[in-house]
């Protein structure tokens, strides 16, 4: 019987690839039309618009079009040239790679270190109260927080009446530009770390408890449990997650970014999407800036394949 049931499995698995995937359209058609939502968004507002990258190679204008616009000199890499060889290059790189640089270093531990946290409070009416509380700042909109740091940062603000409290003098912290990588930063932190804390509580819940009563039983105390037991548990979700956040470390949103800086602070400011925004939108430069914003874009994609390809030779975890 077992190899009757095998030859029956090996002939259908030997029939033609659309017969089977017709005849499981048949069995879960309704999935099917859910997936059919997903993959025509990533089409159309992903994969379509990747066309246009073709503009970074050419002298666009929008009366003549995508094709009828000229090509650009130096075999269509004239704008690249004109980035790398421009004054702002070295500045934008640094100011990207800084401020991303310490996201991911302070803000990348900070959700699994809350995670870890609540996941050990045993009230579980405090455990909500606490989950709710860092919940909510993701939901306040950018210009609401950005609002609210430049209300705080003021000369008589919330952070000048803490430093005048301690003796200090006040200041326009805003316009000081040590101060704003740390401000930019701190408030990412506060704002998505107790969103960014679900999907490791999330996988907290899948480490098996039997784990926790053999390390108890071994005499490991809650220290030893959370680095032998809970952290090797939830490692592949961390791995995964950095893998992703190295991929966009050179992506720094020019919202937050355009509404928070000023002149004072260019300097330390100004990363490579906010001045995309302002040669694309402002100057109307749109094969300047979508050569920068591609160039942007292949340094991403390098440092993902570099982390996953990392990621796969020490340890059994990777995107692909």
């Amino acid at each position: 019987m077992k190899g009757c049931a095998m030859r029956v499995d090996s002939a259908a698995y030997k029939r033609p690839f659309f017969y089977r995937l017709k005849k499981d359209f048949k069995r879960n058609y309704t999935l099917y039309i859910l997936l059919s939502v997903v993959i025509a968004f990533y089409i159309i507002f992903m994969y379509v618009p990747m066309y246009g990258a073709i503009i970074a190679f050419k002298n666009y204008s929008p009366a003549k079009g995508i094709l009828g616009s000229p090509w650009a000199k130096n075999g269509g890499m004239e704008h690249f040239i004109r980035f790398f060889n421009g004054p702002y290059f070295t500045r934008l790189i640094r100011n990207t790679f800084l401020i991303s640089f310490y996201d991911l270093i302070f803000g990348f531990p900070a959700p699994i270190i809350l995670a870890l946290l609540i996941n050990e409070v045993k009230n579980r009416a405090f455990k909500k109260t606490v989950q709710t509380i860092s919940y909510m700042p993701y939901f306040i909109s950018l210009i609401v927080v950005v609002g609210m740091i430049k209300q705080f940062s003021a000369t008589n603000g919330f952070f000048n009446d803490i430093i005048a409290f301690f003796g200090g003098t006040r200041s326009p912290i805003l316009n000081n530009p040590n101060l704003y990588r740390p401000i930019y930063v701190a408030s990412n932190i506060w704002q998505g770390v107790g969103w960014g804390s679900v999907i490791y509580l999330a996988a907290l819940s899948g480490v098996d408890a039997q784990l926790y009563e053999a390390a108890t039983i071994d005499g490991a105390n809650k220290w030893k449990q959370m680095l032998h037991v809970t952290l090797p548990g939830i490692s592949p979700t961390i791995i995964i997650m950095l893998i992703l956040r190295i991929g966009s470390l050179m992506s720094v949103g020019y919202e937050k970014t355009i509404l928070l800086y000023n002149d004072a602070v260019m300097k330390t400011a100004d990363v490579i999407s906010s001045y995309v925004y302002r040669v694309g939108i402002l100057d109307t430069s749109w094969s300047y800036s979508t050569a920068v914003g591609l160039f942007n874009s292949i340094i991403n994609f390098i440092l993902v394949l570099g982390a996953n390809w990392i990621s796969r030779k020490v340890s059994e975890t990777s995107l692909w």
